[in-house]
């Protein structure tokens, strides 16, 4: 039985709005962890420094260790609350492409994941990230492709011109 769904995608890319549908039509509670998550609990030092997490005027993501070893900590605890039987939907961006995705499938192990690329045409996210209000300009065209890069899907949902629901269907179709 699935405990993991990855839902990995660009910012603006829908991954949010699919998490709650899928939180409506899976038959089990399915708790929404995030990298926003993480990101509004660290400190704001974390969030203002270069060993921190820093988010460059364009749009750019820049990470350093101090992130890195708070990023190892919250993987190995989300993946831990999926062992004790929660069942978590992880809404990720995977910046460093398939060696983000390497860092989760160490945790995971043998745990059951369900991986999912969300995808979306970069002009289409950067309009939501415009209309959001939420976002820094640029961070959704610069990371639409990128968070894709050598990562492997078990399934690819693209929200260009597909509502959250629909892709939602398509993603709990493929839980076991």
């Amino acid at each position: 039985m699935t405990r993991l769904i990855f839902l990995n995608g660009g910012s603006s890319s829908g991954k949010s709005g699919i998490a709650r549908c899928l939180q409506a039509v899976l038959p089990d509670p399915w708790l929404v962890l995030g990298v926003d998550t993480l990101v509004d609990a660290m400190p704001a030092s974390l969030r203002t420094s270069g060993a921190g997490i820093d988010f460059a005027p364009d749009g750019a993501v820049h990470v350093g260790e101090a992130f890195r070893a708070v990023e190892a900590a919250w993987i190995e605890g989300v993946v831990a609350m999926a062992r004790a039987g929660a069942r978590v939907v992880v809404d990720e961006v995977f910046l460093g492409g398939a060696a983000s995705q390497r860092r989760w499938q160490r945790a995971a192990g043998d745990l059951p994941v369900l991986w999912v690329g969300v995808r979306c045409e970069s002009t289409v996210a950067a309009g939501r990230e415009v209309a959001r209000g939420d976002r820094i300009a640029g961070m959704a065209s610069a990371q639409a492709e990128v968070v894709h890069a050598g990562v492997r899907y078990d399934l690819e949902v693209d929200t260009t011109r597909t509502e959250s629901l629909q892709c939602a269907r398509a993603i709990a179709a493929r839980v076991g």
